[in-house]
């Protein structure tokens, strides 16, 4: 007997059939959303993205590094958005292991881009010592 006909022989009296049972195709434990809940994500992205042209183009705050912070803070709120409404992150899905990847993700961030702003913002002060916001020709003045 060849191993095809012994493999083809066990298939068959164990009731193995080519084709699996496809009965519970749609319940795998996700929450895939609605046309509510992308309709609702969409309006909330949508206006999150008008608020923040709206306070570039309005001049809204007299002070460009508030208006920077407040877009930022506005892009935080929009990427919650479309974590929890487009992605379907929420502390059941995958048992919870997406939001721990999420907040793993997270932390690394968080650590590089301080840690890059810091080390600039060092090499910056250190490597220009004369140049201050008091005297910003000096550096003409230099051989």
């Amino acid at each position: 007997m060849s191993a095809h006909h012994d493999l083809a022989a066990h298939a068959a009296g164990h009731g193995h059939h080519d084709q699996h049972d496809h009965g519970h195709h749609g319940d795998d434990g996700h929450d895939h959303g609605s046309v509510k809940s992308y309709t609702i994500g969409f309006l909330l992205s949508v206006i999150l993205t008008a608020i923040p042209f709206w306070l570039v183009m309005g001049n809204v705050f007299e002070s460009s590094s508030t208006t920077a912070m407040a877009i930022l803070a506005l892009g935080a709120v929009q990427i919650v958005v479309h974590m929890v409404y487009f992605l379907h992150m929420n502390s059941r899905s995958e048992g919870g292991w997406t939001m721990l990847a999420f907040l793993f993700t997270l932390v690394l961030l968080v650590i590089t881009l301080a840690g890059s702003i810091w080390v600039m913002y060092h090499l910056n002060h250190n490597m220009m010592p004369g140049m201050t916001a008091d005297s910003p020709h000096q550096i003409h003045d230099m051989p």
